[in-house]
């Protein structure tokens, strides 16, 4: 049921929001992880975390943790002797490269009165090594290129293939030129066949032209012949090749050597930057919606001070003000449909999952959160046609899952308790369930129209009555969530606006 109240609450869609701000796919799992805890140091920890990344984020800017990869595969293959590819060479690289920016990023250029404690103490443990990065960068220019100056060696057997291929395109065009051989040919023109030079003869004079036939065409009529007189010159050619080759993978070897040696410190980096793109998706996202860090408390008292819910669009989002936990434990929303009710539900319990997660919740400084062992959530309307449940017994059917597995410690929110079956009974078991919880002193926040629950909230010690805000004027709801105060359904005030006759 606590999983299943994440969903009700929303909260997964809060996890993705923050996992499109990590900047690596490491980053974006650990998010996905994220849960919330009970333990107040935990969480102490969790938002301080929090509170560092979003500082540091206004006061230096945008962290540079572009160009991080998962470059687990790649140490480990070093490490064992084996070849790394161009691309992960390069991989390894620009995540040397960041790791270095990141450490300078955190611990250089701060001001004495600020310290960023937390994440300061990951970047100490950064290991960088600006030569090993340079190193991969001056020899690998692309994901399938090195550099001709990687080695001498590779410079001469480069420079020797350009000498010979120089010659042998003089050779051939001098063939193809010839007014000799010009009669034997389909097209005065030289092309490539298995990397050899080739030149294209009609069929009919394949005896004419000395050489080695590589191809033919689809109709047959012309065939490719490597002319005797480059046949020897185009091994020669393909022996250097071979040769680069192997230079090439000697080079890389060396430099697979080279970072397969630092494999533990590659392997910390690698498991610190995950950390601190967690932590910074969390810091971007805070200031995305204009996040502030609460007070944490375990004594559950929850206070919300201009509270606005972070999947609502800020432009037409109402802040709310609600608080409960101190004089009373039991809180009953009332007021008409439509008039914010089961968002104000839903924030509470919302931004109780997000505080015990480390993240900063959209409001004012002042909002306190408590902590919970579970936040259980019973809302909306779940009719279930398969299974043959009517919206009472769909709610009912949660309630009862709730009401077995809450403790004292757990935060219960209840969206139109006992609606959907008769208002004397429905009221009445909604006092009951109400009650129960009451004298465990959970603390519980429920919606309702039943008027009998107003009652029971005046009347019972430790219960208040809190209601939607709606203007009889303009027949439309303020979304204000007003504490102490019960609401009304405004059925004659609406009606008579609407012009039912006073009689």
């Amino acid at each position: 049921m606590k999983q299943k109240s994440k969903e009700v609450l929303e909260f997964n869609k809060i996890i993705d929001r923050i996992a499109e701000f990590a900047e690596t796919e490491n980053g974006k799992k650990e998010i996905r992880k994220l849960d919330i805890s009970s333990d107040i140091e935990t969480v102490i920890y969790h938002q301080k975390q929090t509170a560092e990344a979003l500082a540091i984020n206004i006061e230096k800017g945008t962290p540079p943790l572009g160009g991080v990869s998962d470059v687990k595969e790649y140490v480990r293959r070093g490490a064992i002797g084996g070849i790394i590819s161009m691309r992960g060479l390069l991989s390894c690289a620009d995540t040397l490269r960041a790791a270095r920016l990141m450490k300078n990023y955190v611990l250089l250029n701060n001001k004495e009165e600020r310290s960023y404690e937390i994440l300061e103490e990951l970047c100490q443990n950064i290991y960088a090594n600006k030569n090993i990065e340079d190193k991969i960068y001056e020899i690998i220019i692309s994901e399938e290129e090195i550099a001709d100056d990687a080695s001498p060696e590779l410079k001469r057997i480069r420079r020797s293939i350009q000498i010979k291929n120089t010659a042998i395109k003089n050779k051939i065009n001098s063939i193809v030129n010839s007014p000799g051989t010009q009669k034997y040919l389909q097209e005065s023109i030289v092309t490539m066949r298995n990397d050899r030079y080739v030149v294209p003869v009609r069929k009919e004079y394949r005896g004419m032209i000395k050489g080695i036939m590589h191809d033919q065409s689809s109709t047959g009529s012309t065939i490719f012949i490597e002319p005797i007189a480059i046949v020897e010159m185009n091994n020669e050619v393909s022996n250097l090749k071979i040769d680069e080759k192997k230079e090439v993978e000697r080079i890389l070897q060396e430099l697979s050597g080279i970072i397969g040696s630092i494999e533990s410190e590659m392997l910390l980096n690698q498991d610190i930057l995950t950390q601190l793109d967690f932590i910074f998706a969390k810091g971007k996202y805070a200031i995305s919606v204009n996040g502030i860090e609460p007070k944490i408390n375990d004594r559950g008292y929850i206070r919300i001070k201009n509270g606005r819910h972070p999947l609502i669009d800020p432009k037409i989002v109402v802040p709310i003000n609600v608080r409960i936990g101190d004089e009373f434990t039991t809180l009953i929303i009332t007021g008409p449909n439509t008039g914010g009710k089961t968002v104000a539900l839903k924030t509470l319990g919302l931004f109780s999952l997000m505080g015990m997660a480390g993240l900063h919740i959209p409001a004012e400084y002042g909002t306190e959160i408590s902590l919970f062992n579970g936040v259980y959530a019973d809302i909306g309307d779940e009719q279930s046609i398969e299974q043959s449940l009517s919206t009472f017994s769909s709610h009912m059917t949660n309630i009862v899952k709730i009401m077995k597995e809450i403790d004292d410690n757990s935060f219960v929110l209840f969206d139109e308790l006992g609606a959907g079956t008769d208002p004397v009974e429905g009221a009445a078991l909604a006092i009951s369930i109400l009650d129960t919880l009451h004298d465990r002193k959970i603390i519980t926040a429920a919606t309702t129209h039943y008027s009998e629950l107003k009652l029971y909230a005046l009347t019972t010690e430790g219960v208040c009555n809190g209601s939607v805000e709606f203007n009889v004027e303009t027949l439309s709801p303020t979304y204000k969530l007003l504490i102490g105060v019960p609401g009304k359904s405004n059925a004659f005030e609406i009606s008579k606006k609407l012009g039912l006759s006073e009689s």
